[in-house]
């Protein structure tokens, strides 16, 4: 296991990860990149309580994120934030690497 400051959480992410991982009693958030979507590649967000050996851990505020290397690849540069609009409630991921996203905000592909 390593750290690695190439990907940020952002203040508010931070907070909601650490008041939804205390409530499920879970020990991380896993932000991962897998093949699929509409535009390519799709995020996916999930609860994790056992880090990866290869997992980079970001820690923020009382918060735990785990990304695989191959996601991590995908997502460098980039912060995972909270919304909370008036459409609802979401993760999201600034991601500059990303060339297109969908309408939806899940999916993207690259150049």
């Amino acid at each position: 296991m390593h750290t690695e400051l190439s990907f940020g959480v952002s203040e508010r992410a931070a907070a909601r990860i650490a008041e939804i991982t205390a409530a499920e009693k879970r020990a991380a958030l896993r932000v991962a990149v897998l093949a699929g979507g509409c535009s390519g590649f799709q995020y996916r967000f999930e609860l994790d309580d056992e880090p990866q050996p290869d997992d980079v851990i970001i820690r923020r505020e009382g918060a735990t994120v785990l990304i695989d290397p191959v996601s991590l690849d995908l997502l460098a540069g980039g912060e995972l934030d909270y919304k909370d609009e008036l459409m609802g409630s979401y993760f999201a991921v600034h991601n500059p690497n990303a060339a297109s996203a969908c309408g939806c905000g899940t999916s993207f592909s690259v150049e």
